[in-house]
């Protein structure tokens, strides 16, 4: 059984400057129950001889050959923009005039 009251949420919420209400007291004081319940469990089994990982299976790369494919004439890149300059795209200004 979890060690989370709500007690417990309403300090930790007054510790973050968080307002809470009733009953986000009561749904968090479920939930954070649920998570600290949750790494109890883990840590029953982790141990020494369990060794520490990210992932359950090895990765291997996830990269793939870096090939020039087709690509988009400026024309076509362009068709669909609003306003156009040449062959750019003509967005509004956000910056100041000083920029």
């Amino acid at each position: 059984m979890s060690e989370i009251t709500p007690d417990v949420v309403r300090h930790l919420a007054s510790l973050a400057l968080i307002g809470l209400d009733e009953q986000e007291v009561e749904r968090l004081t479920g939930q954070l129950g649920a998570i600290v319940d949750a790494v109890a469990t883990v840590s029953e089994v982790a141990t020494p001889d369990v060794p520490a990982t990210s992932h359950p299976i090895p990765l291997g790369t996830v990269t793939r050959e870096d090939v020039p494919g087709a690509t988009l004439t400026p024309e076509q890149a362009l068709a669909g923009a609003p306003e156009r300059d040449g062959d750019f795209f003509k967005v509004s200004s956000i910056l100041g005039e000083e920029q």
